[in-house]
């Protein structure tokens, strides 16, 4: 498992003082393909190495966690990322006094949301973009304000076997040029750009990774950052770089979140894509952030020996059985 040893170690040697209930966690998933809903567990406390452990591979199997009704702060927010690894700063955004790891997406009327409209994975115009994202409401709006999301690993497993040994081995190309249209024109505006532009140059990320602690393949290109695929005509990366990001519009692939307050959510910055909405604006969204700080990504080339980790099975129920004996089946057509 590659995170930050440090930090982890750190949150553990605190979490023996607290009484362990891991066999009281309930993991219920909540999409065929991704998210999962974390239950019993409070997370204003330390967590102890076991519930820790039941939270980390729910993680590895949903790629979304969900965590409804947490009375936390942004300490206990900051004290949980750490539990995964060191937390990575914004090199921009606005945060918190005295908590440059957490950032504040505050919109209300007079402070629209912009540029969060679009399927994106954070920060993948980084050398080493975040593993994870951790995001928790503090103030919801009444109507709409939902989170989309997209699991990337099972869109590419959706790709024909010719289209996966296509894509393997290319390199998509990212730019952090979206951000730039946030920055104003004054001279002070101007020099902070051009030191964000110098310390983020267009880098490449392989288009289908290799997840580092599951050795699950995922397409890792999105329509925010994405400008090309190296060494491809422009025409041919925009027809290769629609169909992938076509991906993350199929409904069987996605899990919509409708946020309540106290809720907060976790993913997998590694083959999850998001997509706020913006349909509540000019109601008021408050939301804190963190990242965890993540390792550079590597595609299906690269030596792998770690575990291989897939989506849990489907569980059928009674009700799921086929018609029995003298029960009439019902068709949909006839045949």
């Amino acid at each position: 498992m590659r995170v930050r040893r440090g930090s982890r170690e750190t949150a553990m040697s605190e979490a023996v003082k607290t009484t362990d209930r891991t066999n009281e966690i309930e993991t219920v998933r909540l999409g065929r393909n991704l998210g999962a809903e974390i239950r019993n567990l409070d997370l204003s406390q330390h967590l102890t190495a076991n519930e820790f452990g039941v939270v980390h591979r729910a993680f590895l199997e949903n790629e979304i966690l969900v965590f409804r009704d947490q009375d936390i702060d942004a300490r206990d927010q900051i004290a949980f990322g750490r539990m995964f690894g060191d937390l990575s700063i914004h090199p921009f955004s606005p945060n918190l006094a005295g908590m440059p790891e957490l950032i504040v997406l505050d919109n209300h009327q007079g402070n629209p949301p912009r540029l969060t409209d679009q399927w994106h994975s954070d920060e993948t115009f980084r050398e080493t973009p975040p593993m994870a994202t951790i995001l928790r409401s503090t103030i919801t709006p009444k109507l709409g304000g939902d989170t989309m999301f997209a699991s990337m690993s099972a869109a590419y497993e959706g790709l024909s076997d010719e289209i996966q040994r296509l894509i393997s081995g290319l390199e998509g190309i990212f730019d952090f040029k979206p951000f730039r249209t946030l920055f104003n024109n004054d001279p002070e505006s101007k020099k902070r750009l051009l030191e964000i532009e110098d310390e983020h140059p267009i880098r490449t990320h392989p288009v289908v990774r290799v997840h580092p602690e599951s050795g699950r393949k995922s397409i890792f290109v999105n329509p925010q950052f994405t400008i090309g695929i190296k060494g491809m005509k422009e025409e041919e990366s925009r027809a290769l770089l629609t169909m992938l990001f076509d991906q993350a519009k199929v409904p069987e692939y996605q899990f919509r979140h409708h946020w309540e307050q106290n809720t907060m959510i976790m993913w997998d910055n590694r083959c999850v894509l998001h997509y706020a909405i913006h349909d509540y604006y000019p109601q008021r969204r408050r939301m804190e952030r963190v990242t965890i700080a993540g390792d550079k990504p590597f595609g299906p080339d690269a030596p792998y020996d770690g575990p291989h980790i897939g989506r849990p099975e489907l569980t059928l129920s009674e009700q799921d059985a086929p018609p029995q004996d003298g029960e009439e089946p019902v068709r949909n057509f006839k045949r």
